[in-house]
């Protein structure tokens, strides 16, 4: 279990890693610069909030620890880390089709509304470090 200590860090295979679900204070990080986009990350025990140049990105509640996060042309891939099952938002494209992998198992194929948010639970309270993909259907 690596928590996020930096509160978000650029890895060296260009993705990112945010979050830290241990705090019990609210922290931030703002205009963090990274491959030409600035990120702004809210932090803490109950909320973790990663938004990219002004825009959403990425919510969970509780807050969680998220590990080689990484946009693709097709969708979404990271590690999710957490003491409690969690509730996960993430910003895509609107109206679109998403195939959804949880712990390497399919999940569904779900579609985004006008807002391009995609919701999804995640239970991490007995296994702590979940990977999950998002990918366009």
């Amino acid at each position: 279990m690596a928590v996020v200590e930096e509160l978000l860090r650029s890895e060296a295979d260009g993705a990112i890693s945010f979050g830290n679900h241990k705090l019990e204070k609210k922290a931030k990080v703002e205009d963090y610069e990274h491959a030409g986009d600035l990120l702004k990350v809210k932090t803490y025990s109950e909320i973790t909030k990663l938004e990219k140049n002004g825009m959403f990105l990425y919510e969970s509640v509780p807050g969680t620890s998220v590990l080689r996060f990484v946009e693709k042309e097709d969708g979404v891939e990271f590690v999710v880390e957490g003491d409690k099952d969690a509730q996960i938002t993430i910003g895509l494209t609107d109206d679109t089709e998403y195939e959804v992998l949880v712990g390497g198992k399919h999940t569904g194929t779900m579609r985004t509304g006008l807002g391009g948010k995609l919701s999804l639970s995640v239970e991490l309270e007995a296994t702590g470090e979940v990977p999950v993909k998002i990918v366009k259907g």
